[in-house]
């Protein structure tokens, strides 16, 4: 048995039997793409807009409380009854402070959001002790029980609303990257709920509550 002798390359280098050389394109393997960014985001423009009008809310709590006990009952909050309805200037000191602290709430809800797992529980066991602590702290003053009493009253109510309205804003401001598809999941009140068009992990949802 004979085989056909392999005819030699022209001379222009062309192979005789006309077949493609290969490049070193079909050689190399393609690289790997990278893994999809599966982070979880932070939406600032809800999150933020969130925690201003929050701080606009616990300021008008504190406002409020003030003047339903001094004008309400007759207390004598944070000022001598004879300064009226409103008080001095520490009822202004109260109203700053309680929009202060709001603002001072969203940073660190942030902060948690960003670095945390469980940021949600997290949060609300900060602001549970911190509330705690506001509650604690009038009955260290020299201030008549009663005023104690509304002073912490107050406080209390004051850090109830700053948690559960930061922790409702916070829980819809966590976006999910897109998993292809219409359908998602989306963080609403701190779990997760299919919608359509919505947002998914795709290695799996983490836990924010």
């Amino acid at each position: 048995m004979t085989t056909a002798p392999i005819p030699p390359e022209d001379s222009y280098g062309r192979d005789p039997y006309r077949r493609e050389p290969y490049s070193q394109d079909q050689y190399r393997q393609a690289a790997p793409a990278p893994p999809p960014d599966n982070r979880p985001r932070v939406d600032a423009g809800k999150l933020w807009p969130g925690g201003v009008a929050t701080g606009v809310v616990a300021a008008l709590v504190a406002l409020v409380g003030v003047l339903v006990c001094r004008w309400l009952f007759g207390i004598p909050l944070l000022a001598p009854k004879s300064d009226g309805a409103y008080g001095d200037v520490h009822t202004t000191d109260l109203v700053l402070l309680a929009a202060a602290a709001a603002l001072v709430a969203t940073g660190l809800m942030h902060l948690l959001l960003l670095s945390t797992p469980r940021p949600l529980t997290f949060f609300a066991w900060i602001i549970g002790l911190a509330t705690v602590l506001a509650v604690l702290l009038p009955f260290s003053t020299s201030a008549p029980l009663t005023a104690k009493v509304a002073t912490a009253v107050v406080d209390l109510v004051l850090g109830i609303a700053i948690g559960s309205l930061l922790n409702g804003v916070a829980a819809r401001s966590i976006r999910m990257p897109p998993a292809g598809g219409g359908t998602g999941y989306v963080t609403t009140g701190g779990s997760y709920a299919e919608q359509p068009g919505g947002y998914a992990d795709r290695q799996g949802p983490r836990d924010f509550s």
